[in-house]
């Protein structure tokens, strides 16, 4: 496109923008009127049923007397609560790998199963001959997410059963995409760093011995070295990521495109492109740069009134982004607590000693204490508002060198596998192509 029609063409569609927010918009008023609940969530932000699992569940209240009461948070896998489930598995480098087994199959691997599955695993993470080369570089972005999606669908064409959505066949395909998920997020951030950072790129091929997170670990740095304490932090994200019910925009994603009898490849990026909208799986970036912010405006990070009087600010929209959010408080679903943040709490503070970075923990965890009590003043919210599980996360990954770019496809590299958990679900059950009715308030112009 030439430069001239580029600046025509965006002249033109900016020309067209009030018609579209002229005959687009629908008044609130008429969502009510109908009882149409917008998001999929009712007034009291509870989500409407679209379907049942087996996979997993997450519990905030409870029914009392005819009445929601806020509960603190639970998450469950396949009958486990993941706070159990990261007790048993907290010594096991292959925990990923275990746990992955479990959503997929509904059961825990014996020793021997375990095995296998983890030498399927290792021995499934080879891109096609030159593929690194003619597709991973070939375009560099600094939106891995996308650079990901592309490398999803381009792999469907060196399947020669791409098309076929039989069960053995969607549980090969979910297997192979799971273990060179790392693979394509990383290298898709070496060839960006490379052609566009002008940095030096270097791709290290997976070590068949070295479990998922290490893997990652070693792929991403230059001396392929990494602690074991970094190794079990990093894994412990991946674990409180990989699933979170049935009901995220992700995963409802996924439900309704293999629903219409897609295939695997076209599956997974779809929901890739939901994961990738700031509003699901950008929130520790916001975190993060609201961090930054408060380091830089407020003076003594001891004194609990300057950081009081600062997320006051913050709310009402005067400062930051000024969108009046404090950004890793609250959740659509948690209400008194986040029950991964609670877990990964304490990995979070055992990676800060090794990494020397105490005096940020503490401003976390100042953070967390006072936003609460700021958001309930503020805003009048008294059922419980608490942090979530990306309050941290984002601060883990900055102290283990993972670069600001692949925060959210580390967010995919976990959650790849609650998708094809959801795919695999989803055909054995044989449900109906999901098709939601929209009521029309067109005005009708031709009249007979």
């Amino acid at each position: 496109m030439g430069k001239k029609f580029e600046k025509m063409f965006k002249e033109y569609a900016v020309s067209q923008m009030g018609r579209c927010v002229k005959n687009d918009t629908i008044p609130d008023a008429l969502f009510q009127h109908y009882e149409v609940n917008r998001g999929l969530r009712d007034l009291d932000g509870k989500g409407v049923l679209t379907g049942l699992t087996n996979i997993s569940e997450i519990i905030s209240f409870e029914e009392k007397d005819g009445k929601r009461i806020p509960i603190d948070g639970q998450l469950w896998y396949r009958g486990y609560t993941v706070e159990n489930l990261i007790r048993m598995f907290a010594d096991d480098r292959f925990a990923y790998e275990t746990l992955t087994y479990l959503l997929l199959f509904g059961e825990l691997p014996n020793e021997q199963e375990k095995k296998d599955f983890i030498e399927i695993l290792a021995g499934a993470r080879d891109l096609p001959t030159n593929f690194v080369r003619d597709v991973i570089m070939k375009a560099p972005t600094k939106d891995v997410m996308n650079s990901m999606t592309r490398s999803i669908l381009t792999l469907a064409s060196y399947d020669s059963h791409a098309q076929q959505t039989d069960l053995p066949n969607v549980i090969r395909q979910s297997i192979m995409l799971i273990a060179v998920f790392p693979m394509l997020a990383i290298y898709g951030y070496h060839a960006y760093n490379h052609y566009e950072n002008m940095e030096s790129m270097y791709i290290h091929r997976p070590d068949p011995e070295l479990s998922t997170a290490e893997n990652i670990l070693m792929m991403m740095r230059p001396d392929q070295q990494f602690t074991e304490t970094e190794a079990k932090v990093l894994q412990a994200a991946l674990l409180l990521h990989m699933e979170h019910g049935g009901g995220n925009n992700s995963t409802f994603t996924t439900r309704v495109v293999t629903s219409s009898g897609s295939d695997t490849y076209a599956t997974i990026a779809a929901a890739m492109s939901s994961l990738k909208g700031p509003r699901h799986g950008g929130a520790n970036i916001k975190v993060m740069e609201m961090m930054d912010n408060i380091r830089k405006k407020v003076r003594d990070w001891n004194d609990d009134d300057e950081i009081d009087a600062y997320l006051s600010k913050m709310l009402k929209g005067v400062v930051f982004d000024h969108k009046g959010l404090i950004y890793g408080m609250g959740h659509a679903v948690y209400s008194l607590s986040d029950p991964r943040e609670r877990v990964f709490k304490s990995f979070v503070e055992r990676l800060s000693v090794e990494k020397g970075r105490q005096t940020d923990m503490a401003l976390y965890q100042k953070i967390e204490d006072i936003a609460p009590r700021v958001i309930a003043r503020e805003r009048r919210i008294y059922k419980g508002v608490s942090p979530n599980v990306d309050f941290y996360s984002g601060f883990v990954y900055d102290m283990l060198g993972i670069p600001i770019e692949l925060y959210t496809p580390i967010f995919a590299l976990a959650r790849i596998t609650g998708w094809s958990a959801h795919r695999i679900e989803e055909i054995v059950g044989r449900g109906k192509i999901l098709r939601p009715a929209y009521m029309s308030v067109m005005k009708r112009i031709d009249e007979q």
